[in-house]
């Protein structure tokens, strides 16, 4: 496997994992400093792991070669790069493998992922055949979703699902989430939802909110 992470933990020796997916352009550093945002207690031992996409041409920005997990085409939808989602899929797959090689249950792992990362993040763990502790799909989408029903693993239709989009999102409109949302409320999946009056980003009660998701599911 050759993608770099960088790597944040709680307290040392830690028995859960949560690995989280950058958006578009960003890097592993971009959601670093909201982990001690968290205040995450000490019983709680998670390790971070924040990994960098590889380096690609976007054609939405002109084909200049930045840090994505995919191409995109064009904004709002349409053809998606199956290839590239799928190579991230089996990057994502590949640190699943890592952390449970250093002594991290699969159960107690959970993907996390904002905007692209968020995609990959629901690509991944809706088709992981063991059990997960859980998922974070902010500011996102669900991707190649004609495919799922057909893909997902019979292990992870009751995973625990935090699903987040700005009222303001004017770069996945949040009316495109919402139809994600749907989605995989038709196959069977309680997702919890939550709106913020934000943009493309994240906010205050947004970290409040997934703190208290973490320590609920681990």
């Amino acid at each position: 496997m050759n993608i770099e992470t960088i790597e944040i933990e709680t307290v040392p020796n830690p028995a859960a994992a949560v690995i989280w997916l950058h958006g578009l352009g960003a890097d592993g550093h971009d959601f670093e400093p909201i982990v001690p945002e968290f205040g995450l207690p000490a019983s709680k031992a998670v390790r971070f792991v924040f990994p960098n996409a590889p380096l690609r041409p976007v054609t939405i920005n002109m084909g200049m070669r930045m840090r994505a997990w995919y191409d995109i085409f064009q904004l709002g939808g349409g053809t998606e790069d199956e290839a590239g989602i799928r190579d991230s899929q089996g990057l994502l797959e590949s640190l699943i493998s890592r952390e449970v090689a250093r002594g991290i249950a699969h159960d107690r792992i959970v993907l996390a992922g904002f905007s692209q990362g968020g995609a990959i993040a629901l690509q991944t763990g809706l088709r992981h055949a063991q059990r997960l502790a859980g998922m974070l799909a902010l500011s996102t989408y669900l991707p190649l979703s004609g495919t799922l029903e057909k893909e997902r693993a019979a292990a992870n239709r009751g995973l625990p699902i935090f699903m987040a989009h700005g009222q303001y999102d004017d770069m996945i409109p949040i009316g495109r989430a919402a139809q994600s949302r749907d989605a995989l409320q038709a196959l069977g999946y309680a997702l919890e939802w939550r709106e913020y009056p934000m943009p493309h980003s994240v906010c205050p009660e947004e970290i409040a909110d997934i703190a208290a998701f973490l320590l609920r599911i681990l």
